[in-house]
């Protein structure tokens, strides 16, 4: 029987938000202050007053809903992410499509260094690879942004070429469409294939979607009705798929 696809979230799975966002940053700060002025301080301050307003769940959800595809949503975010961060720092924003290039040149940079893995993460991600095991992304962050927090990890060439974030298929993170459309793309049945997230919200919308899940728990009184298996983290998953096997 050959082995299951593995389906990988990043944030919350493979790297720490909260350490990744600290470290996010300090990195702003490092490249915007020697293009556009003021002091780093001002950029991480202004990077993380931004974010606040960028991922309030209201506003993101109204985000969400302006957009028709993925390609607008993201110039729309990356534009409306530079201007703010000048705004809070007190400097004038570059013209619209140099915001665009500029904030996409910025992130191109910072996503490499940003990583900031579970511990055993890694090892994990190799173990499975070296087992046979076809790894890909199953992220609400675009397939640039998976590219460069993999590179950063050293794990990108554990990885199917497509890393699978909305832009690949054109459809956000918000429910069973999201899974339908990779496993298609992917040209697998659902039933093969092993989705591995840290959001109870999300488990569901993967089993609809005809998967196996195994949920992350936050917490260890974190439990999930839905979830076929459940994991204190990433670290843990060779262990598992070994007794199914």
């Amino acid at each position: 029987m050959p082995h299951p696809v593995i389906f990988l979230d990043d944030g919350g799975v493979m790297n720490d938000n909260i350490r990744r966002g600290l470290r996010w940053q300090e990195l702003v700060g490092e490249f915007f202050a020697p293009l556009l002025g003021g002091p780093p301080e001002a950029w991480q301050k202004a990077n993380l007053l931004t974010s606040e307003e960028l991922f309030e769940p209201a506003n993101w959800q109204r985000r969400l809903q302006a957009t028709s595809d993925y390609a607008s949503f993201d110039r729309l975010f990356l534009h409306d992410w530079l201007k703010n961060m000048c705004r809070f720092v007190g400097i004038t924003a570059p013209a619209t499509e140099d915001c665009i290039a500029l904030a996409e040149r910025a992130t191109r940079a910072i996503l490499p260094r940003a990583h900031a893995a579970f511990p055993g993460a890694i090892e994990a991600i190799r173990t499975l690879f070296q087992q046979g095991y076809t790894l890909y992304t199953a992220s609400g962050e675009s397939s640039r942004d998976l590219a460069g927090y993999l590179q950063g990890m050293g794990v990108r060439d554990c990885f199917a070429p497509r890393l699978y974030g909305p832009d690949l298929i054109n459809t956000f993170k918000d429910g069973p469409e999201y899974y339908r459309r990779i496993f298609s793309e992917v040209g697998i049945a659902p039933a093969r294939a092993i989705v591995v997230d840290d959001t109870p919200l999300v488990i569901p919308w993967a089993c609809q979607a005809g998967a196996r899940t195994v949920l992350v728990r936050k917490a260890s009184s974190e439990v999930s009705t839905d979830a076929t298996w459940q994991i204190a983290s990433l670290a843990e998953l060779p262990a598992l798929l070994a007794q199914l096997n």
